[in-house]
């Protein structure tokens, strides 16, 4: 079972937005030595914390968190010392690792990504009707400062200015600079075309920024124009979002096999 260590690591991770892999033990067959319900913890650059096995598991969860962070998907992980013979499943990853010294681990990688981060500028009733159409959503949105337009981070997702005409301008380049995915700028076509002018964008830089933001669903209220922006902003991330992994049955993982130094699995 996962250490009070352990999950308190998780959970400050998570707060942290920090992203990493939950691997837990859903099946071990004897001769293994970890036992349903033990559970790692696997990081971006390969660190693991906790315990799902020998070196030869551990190795191959290592190798294959990883993998599945890249993609932002979960998925079984099925470790076995031959080849099963079984056709591919959905959601299954099958790994043969030769050095394993019998039975076979059933892992399940969960896949912890934090909630896209949005920044709403603005204090009028469409900024406040976006923080909470987009917190209902699952978001992470925060209120920005139209003030402090570099505090715009790297990792946000989405940027949108509803500050009504103040200080636009230092927010949009400020998210230009940032590489923000999508920007949204609450104007009319007219006035949002206008502000794009003056700022002297490339035609790649314009094209960055959707305003009128949101997707024209003829909204009229405050809340209305907020369901519209994040509608938009939901279809623009699913198209750059890759498809979840097919099934697969890996090849022998021979990176992964030391057995002079494994006894048990």
């Amino acid at each position: 079972m996962p250490s009070v260590e352990l999950l308190a690591h998780a959970d400050s991770l998570r707060a942290g937005r920090h992203p990493f892999v939950l691997a837990t033990v859903v099946r071990a067959q004897r001769p293994t030595s970890a036992k349903p319900g033990d559970c790692a913890l696997v990081l971006p650059d390969g660190t693991m914390e906790g315990f799902v096995g020998g070196d030869c598991a551990e190795a191959t969860v290592r190798s294959q968190g990883v993998r599945l962070l890249g993609a932002g998907h979960s998925a079984l992980l099925r470790i076995t010392p031959e080849p099963t013979g079984h056709a591919p499943e959905e959601g299954v990853i099958t790994v043969e690792n030769p050095c394993l010294s019998g039975g076979a681990l059933e892992i399940f990688l969960d896949a912890q990504l934090p909630p896209a981060l949005v920044l709403v500028f603005g204090d009028a009733p469409v900024a406040r009707a976006l923080l909470s159409v987009g917190r209902g959503t699952g978001y992470d949105v925060r209120a920005g400062n139209p003030r402090d337009a570099a505090a715009v981070p790297e990792d946000a997702e989405a940027v949108i200015i509803a500050t009504h005409g103040r200080d636009e301008e230092p927010l949009l380049r400020a998210a230009l600079a940032a590489g923000t995915g999508y920007i949204g700028l609450i104007a009319s076509r007219r006035r949002g075309a206008s502000v794009l002018s003056a700022l002297g964008l490339t035609a790649e830089e314009r094209a960055r920024v959707r305003t009128p933001a949101g997707l024209d669903i003829g909204a009229r209220t405050p809340a209305e124009i907020a369901v519209s922006v994040f509608a938009e902003l939901i279809t623009a991330r699913r198209r750059t979002v890759p498809e979840p992994a097919p099934a697969e049955v890996a090849g022998s993982d021979h990176a992964a096999c030391h057995p002079h130094h494994e006894t048990v699995t």
